[in-house]
């Protein structure tokens, strides 16, 4: 497989050796030196590109993929108020599409048990829910996509809650998220349901990121041959 990576960073690096080790060729490296390299003509010469850049930046390249003939895979998280509209543009070029919040395997797990714990806790009102999420200095959206999705997944099965917040809730249908920036962190996500007896807690926690860059990989595998609008829900078959 031929891959361009939009993106150059430690992410892009990461991958970079993960689909090396797997077989895959990089035919174009894009990064903040050489933005005019991404080209349609430059961009042909891949089979799909994996996009880890910035929410100002992200839905542009999907546009001039799409464009080119060519499968995205993106794990650029703050863009998603243009969502419809860059699905649209997939779907109108016969593109293909996989965004994730988060490509790591073990996360997209966390995502399944977090749908499951939330059924149950739905039943039991005396316990509150709230998110923390630490991730590097260098991270720059907070929250992070992770706790959005997270946040989002309970939101839609816990009728006591009606949407998330960073700042401190002002009432009981508050979902609080606490984002902290610290260190080097990869990403560490927990969901606390709090009782005043008691608390029960899930917690996600990447040594690295070798992880996320192994499922983007994944990913981008998963879409050769396929077009439309993809998800790793759909990869892993949950």
């Amino acid at each position: 497989m031929k891959i361009a990576l939009i993106g150059y960073g430690k992410m892009g690096k990461e991958i970079e050796q993960i689909a090396i080790g797997r077989g895959h060729t990089i035919v174009l490296t894009i990064d903040i030196d050489n933005p005019g390299d991404l080209t349609k003509e430059n961009l042909a010469k891949a089979d799909v590109a994996i996009e880890f850049t910035s929410p100002a930046t992200a839905v542009d390249h999907y546009l001039k993929c799409f464009d080119a003939g060519v499968s995205v895979v993106s794990g650029t998280t703050g863009w998603l108020n243009r969502r419809s509209e860059v699905e649209q543009s997939c779907l109108d070029k016969n593109g293909c599409f996989l965004y994730a919040s988060n490509f790591s395997l073990g996360v997209n797990i966390f995502f399944e048990l977090n749908k499951h714990l939330a059924m149950i806790m739905k039943e039991f009102p005396q316990y509150d829910v709230e998110l923390t999420e630490v991730h590097h200095t260098q991270k720059l959206d907070a929250p992070s996509g992770t706790a959005i999705t997270i946040a989002e997944d309970i939101l839609a099965i816990n009728e006591r809650k009606t949407n998330w917040t960073i700042e401190k809730p002002k009432s009981a249908d508050e979902l609080y998220i606490e984002p902290i920036r610290e260190g080097s962190v990869p990403g560490i996500h927990t969901v606390k349901y709090n009782s005043e007896v008691d608390f029960i807690e899930m917690t996600h926690s990447a040594y690295s990121r070798k992880g996320f860059a192994y499922g983007a990989v994944i990913a981008a595998e998963f879409c050769q041959g396929r077009k439309g609008i993809l998800s790793m829900s759909d990869l892993l078959k949950f």
